[in-house]
């Protein structure tokens, strides 16, 4: 690879002569401006605006333009008079936890080449010490004119250094918040834990970018005489407003296992709370059922209540008027539902209406 930048580490009053790589590289397709009648290049030329003339490379400097718009001219020897110690040297300021470094800080990412054989022992001394002490190391650098921030860290057998923002060039995330006061509900917080869990880890490196794959496929299948790939079918809108996130969350974890293979349903989770705290939802398909299987069996036993009540009844007419209580017990069978409780019930019933029926009648036998 090749470097971008030569000089040294400055390590104490250990000195390491490097070479600076660049660590990453861009893989975005790039495209040109045409003219699109006629497919020429559009090309963009610098022209003075006083004389409207083109100017050539050599005759272009630098200018700091001020509030009102007046240009102060910046030569090369002017920032080369600036007193400037990281001009050739990466000062390492301090050693730091990698924790304490922001995110928001990190910027392009290099590599740290020993620069010649003598290089490679306090080469390897910093790397290994930075292992060791499991910490990152923090220092200053000048590259393309001006000073920066870095952090050098090992990564495998090399040490790299990714370029910081300066702490003041991180802004403060005002008005990015929301500013309508929500509450998230426990049960919402364990669907999204197990959303989170169902899609698990990732091997980062075999994740790539599908859209660059599709760009790259229609601009062979365009060289080849074609049209292009088909445009692809529109899905379901994604973008829209959450109208229900307990559903929605739901719905996330099945697709999510689904497209795990896994067999598991959603509705095998069991949030914390009570169904009042959950929204009133069951955790499984069965409740309705068992709900309606108990209703029937209620109804059931109140209309065998009803029918043998009423048997009893028109048993207690009848044996008053004379008629054999054995015939009101079969009419009370018969109006019941369930053989097997009506009989036991017309019994019952037979028994102690004919008792009743008894007494009442003796006396009128006597009179008789």
């Amino acid at each position: 690879m090749r470097s971008i930048w030569n000089g040294a580490i400055s390590f104490g009053l250990v000195s390491i002569p490097i070479k600076l790589v660049n660590a990453t590289e861009s893989r975005s397709v790039s495209f040109r401006q045409i003219h699109t009648e006629d497919g020429g290049r559009i090309r963009y030329r610098k022209v003075c605006e006083l004389d409207g003339e083109e100017v050539a490379p050599a005759e272009i400097g630098k200018a700091y333009e001020e509030a009102d718009g007046a240009m102060i001219p910046i030569t090369d020897e002017d920032l080369a008079a600036l007193p400037l110690p990281t001009a050739r040297t990466i000062e390492i300021v301090a050693f730091v936890p990698a924790g304490e470094i922001d995110p928001l800080q990190m910027d392009a990412a290099y590599y740290l080449s020993a620069n010649g054989v003598p290089a490679a022992k306090p080469y390897t001394l910093l790397r290994e010490a930075l292992k060791r002490s499991d910490r990152v190391a923090v220092a200053k650098y000048a590259l393309r004119g001006r000073e920066r921030l870095g952090m050098l860290r090992v990564v495998d057998d090399v040490i790299a250094m990714h370029g910081l923002l300066w702490p003041d060039e991180i802004r403060a995330p005002e008005g990015v918040a929301p500013e309508t006061p929500v509450s998230v509900r426990e049960a919402e917080l364990d669907l999204a834990d197990a959303l989170m869990a169902t899609l698990g880890e990732v091997d980062i490196g075999s994740l790539h970018d599908d859209y660059r794959t599709a760009v790259e496929e229609m601009i062979a299948a365009k060289a080849e005489g074609g049209e292009g790939v088909p445009a692809a079918e529109p899905g379901e809108g994604t973008g829209g407003q959450v109208i229900d996130l307990m559903a929605a969350l739901e719905s996330s974890v099945r697709a999510a296992r689904e497209a795990r293979g896994e067999g598991a349903v959603v509705t095998e989770l069991k949030p914390r709370g009570t169904p009042k705290e959950t929204g009133g939802r069951k955790s499984t398909s069965r409740a309705p059922a068992k709900k309606a299987e108990a209703r029937k069996g209620t109804a059931k036993k109140a209309e065998a209540r009803k029918s043998t009540a009423k048997a009893t009844s028109e048993a207690a007419g009848k044996a008053r008027a004379g008629t054999p209580v054995k015939t009101a017990s079969k009419a009370a069978s018969k109006a019941t539902p369930s053989k097997a409780a009506s009989k036991a019930t017309s019994k019952t019933a037979s028994k102690s209406t004919a008792k009743k029926t008894a007494k009442k009648a003796a006396p009128h036998k006597r009179t008789a």
